[in-house]
């Protein structure tokens, strides 16, 4: 993480949030559009502590962050790109200064496919969370076309081969929930790989949810209560459960 930025000029911290160019953050103070810690201020240049800083922009208050760690409860029909192309971005569901600040999304997942999805604009810990080295679990829930059988359980915990794969890729846990609802977890992480690994196993996947990351689960914690379509801030608790254990 880069150097913790102590006191800066208003209009810097603004920019800093995502609210525009210095030039822009300025106007916006000017036009009296900003209050800080509940108080008025129109002085661009006056400086605070960044540390524990709430800044209200047009009546909403925005707490001063150095970096986003955010989690979505990604709907069906959007795509995690900056520059969808059949469908909405995910990045529409998210306030417009955190889109501007450069948040991007930890992996992916199918436009049609819902669940945890995780954002932030702190590279280290994206590449951190995304590399293979980690085998961060994955757990989804799938909803096959087929009623699920023991041996397609088997078949996924013993591995099965996908194209273009050197080796068979296998579940590291599954299990029945419903006659064709499964819960199953990965950590590895490949193209298509849960849809491409119940096709290899027999079935075929209907609806696919992403429950949770490692230990952070939507429903848990900080996330509980959190609707489709809406996001939250990850808290230290679930952030020591996501950071590789140094």
């Amino acid at each position: 993480m880069p150097p913790s930025i102590k006191t800066l000029p208003l209009e810097r911290l603004l920019q800093s949030q995502g609210f525009g160019s210095r030039k822009e953050a300025r106007g916006l103070i000017e036009a009296g559009r900003v209050r800080v810690d509940g108080l008025p201020c129109r002085r661009p240049e006056q400086a605070f502590d960044a540390a524990g800083l709430v800044l209200e922009v047009d009546g909403t208050a925005w707490p001063w962050r150095e970096q986003l760690y955010l989690a979505l409860h990604k709907p069906a029909g959007f795509e995690c790109s900056r520059t969808p192309q059949h469908h909405a971005s995910v990045f529409s569901l998210l306030p417009a200064h955190f889109v501007a600040r450069g948040v991007q999304a930890v992996g992916r997942l199918d436009a049609d496919t819902t669940g945890l999805l995780l954002l932030t604009d702190d590279g280290a810990f994206n590449h951190g969370l995304a590399s293979p080295k980690r085998h961060i679990p994955k757990t989804y829930r799938v909803t096959a076309k087929h009623a699920l059988t023991d041996e397609l359980l088997a078949r996924l915990l013993a591995g099965v081969q996908l194209h273009d794969e050197p080796a068979p890729l296998a579940a590291l846990a599954c299990r029945r929930l419903d006659e064709t609802v499964l819960e199953i977890t990965i950590d590895q992480g490949k193209y298509h790989q849960v849809k491409r690994m119940v096709a290899a196993a027999g079935n075929r996947v209907e609806a696919l949810h992403r429950t949770g990351m490692g230990e952070v689960q939507l429903g848990a914690g900080c996330l509980a209560g959190l609707a489709e379509g809406q996001w939250c801030e990850l808290d230290q608790t679930a952030l020591a459960l996501l950071r590789p254990v140094r």
